[in-house]
C-alpha cells in the first residue's frame, strides 16, 4: 500500500480548500469544475499529544513529528471511467495513493455551484463509486481475458486459473453493479492474488463530510446520510467545516488557533482528526526517540519488529542490530522522568523478535 492519502470527490465539494488547510500550503480553489488538474502534494505533520508531553518531560533542542503525505486529486464526474472531464488522468492519480479521503458536500449554498445542480450526498457518493468501479471493471476484464488465453496453452497456468478466474468472475459481477471490490474481496489469499491489479476500489475510504459553520457542532441530515452509508461499508467518517479550517490555518500561532477553536466550540481541529485517521488507516504507527538533542516521532508499520524499526532511523541500525532499550511513553507520563521509569523496572531490553508497539520510546544498540 502506498503511504499517502488521496483527497477525492466531485468538483466543487471543497477538496482543494481542505487540502490547503490540512497542508497549510495553497492549492488553487475556485468556483468552477476542474480547477485542479495536476495533483497537489503536501507532507503533513501528524498531530500527536504524546510527543508534546514527551517534549515537556525530556526537553530537546529540536522536535520532529511524524508525517503523512496528502494528494489533492481533481474532481471526478459521471463518465470519468470513459475519459469524461479528464477522467483517465485523474483515475491514474487515484491508483497511486494508499487510502482515499472522499470529500462529500454536506452544506447548502446557492453561491457555490454543484456539478449536478443539487445537494445529494447519496447520489454524489454513488457517482464516484460507480466511476471507480467501472474503471476497475475494465482492469479486471483485461486480466480475465489474458489469464484465460494463457490457460489454454499452459497447463501450469490452467491449474492456477482454477483459483484465480473464479475470483475475477466474482469481481466482474460486483463491479458491473457499482459494488466496490473491498466489499466482496475479504479473504487474505484473494487479496494477495489481486494485489498486482492495484484496484482503486480495494483501497480503504474515509468519508469527509464538508459542512457549514452551523452544522459543525450538530450534524445535519446530509451528515447522517453519509454516516449510514459509511456504516454499511465499515468506513470511517470525519466531519469538517472547510471554511473554519481555512480560517484556523491562516492564523500564525498555536495559541491563536486554540482561542479560535474555543470560540467556535471545538476541542480540536477536524483536520487533526482526518490526518490521524489517514495515518491509522494506512496501517502506520509511531515510536519515539527522546533526548537532549532531539525528540522525534518515527513512523513504522503495525506489526514491525525492532530491527526493521531501527532501520527506519538508519539502514546501518538494522544491519547491526543488537538490542533495543524500550519503554512505553505512558510509563514516562506516569513516572515523570526516564530515571524513574528505570527505577520502576519499566525499561526493558528487547531482541530481534520484539514487535514494536505504538507509543514505544526506543534506544537501539547496534554494531557499526
Amino acid at each position: 500500500m502506498a503511504l499517502n492519502c488521496g483527497i477525492v470527490g466531485l468538483p466543487n465539494v471543497g477538496k482543494s480548500t481542505i487540502f490547503s488547510a490540512v497542508t497549510s500550503a495553497p492549492a488553487e480553489a475556485a468556483n468552477y469544475p476542474f480547477c485542479t488538474i495536476d495533483p497537489n502534494i503536501g507532507m503533513v505533520a501528524v498531530p500527536d499529544k504524546r510527543l508534546d508531553k514527551i517534549v515537556e518531560l525530556i526537553p530537546p533542542a529540536k522536535v520532529i513529528p511524524a508525517t503523512v503525505e496528502f494528494v489533492d486529486i481533481a474532481g471526478l464526474v459521471k463518465g470519468a471511467s470513459k475519459g469524461e472531464g479528464l477522467g483517465n488522468r485523474f483515475l491514474a492519480s487515484i491508483r497511486e495513493v494508499g487510502v482515499l479521503a472522499h470529500v462529500v458536500r454536506c452544506f447548502d449554498n446557492s453561491d457555490i455551484i454543484h456539478v449536478d445542480g443539487r445537494i445529494d450526498p447519496t447520489n454524489d457518493i454513488e457517482t464516484i463509486n460507480i466511476e471507480l468501479a467501472l474503471a476497475d471493471l475494465e482492469t479486471v476484464e483485461k486480466r480475465y481475458e489474458k489469464q484465460s488465453r494463457m490457460g489454454r496453452v499452459n497447463k501450469e497456468q490452467q491449474k492456477e486459473n482454477e483459483f484465480y478466474l473464479p475470483i475475477l468472475d466474482k469481481l466482474k459481477a460486483a463491479l458491473s453493479e457499482g459494488i466496490q471490490a473491498r466489499s466482496v474481496i475479504t479473504d487474505e489469499d484473494e487479496i494477495k492474488a489481486l494485489y498486482d491489479l492495484h484496484l482503486i476500489t480495494m483501497k480503504p475510504v474515509i468519508y469527509v463530510c464538508n459542512v457549514d459553520e452551523d452544522s459543525i457542532l450538530e450534524e445535519n441530515d446530509y451528515v447522517k446520510t453519509v454516516k449510514e452509508i459509511a456504516a454499511k461499508e465499515g468506513s470511517k467518517v470525519v466531519v469538517i467545516c472547510g471554511k473554519i479550517e481555512s480560517e484556523i490555518a491562516a492564523l500564525d500561532t498555536q495559541e491563536e488557533k486554540n482561542e479560535f477553536l474555543e470560540a467556535v466550540g471545538l476541542e480540536e481541529s477536524g483536520l487533526n482528526h482526518l490526518i490521524r485517521s489517514a495515518y491509522e488507516t494506512l496501517g502506520l504507527r509511531t515510536f519515539f526517540t527522546a533526548g537532549s538533542d532531539e525528540d522525534r516521532a518515527w513512523t513504522f508499520h503495525a506489526g514491525d519488529k525492532a530491527p526493521r524499526c531501527a532501520g527506519v532511523i538508519h539502514t546501518d541500525f538494522e544491519k547491526g542490530f543488537i538490542k533495543a532499550e524500550v519503554y512505553n511513553c505512558e510509563d514516562l507520563f506516569t513516572y515523570g522522568s526516564e530515571l524513574k521509569v528505570k527505577e520502576a523496572g519499566k525499561l526493558r531490553l528487547e531482541g530481534k523478535d520484539y514487535v514494536v508497539q505504538d507509543g514505544d520510546i526506543m534506544h537501539f544498540r547496534f554494531n557499526n
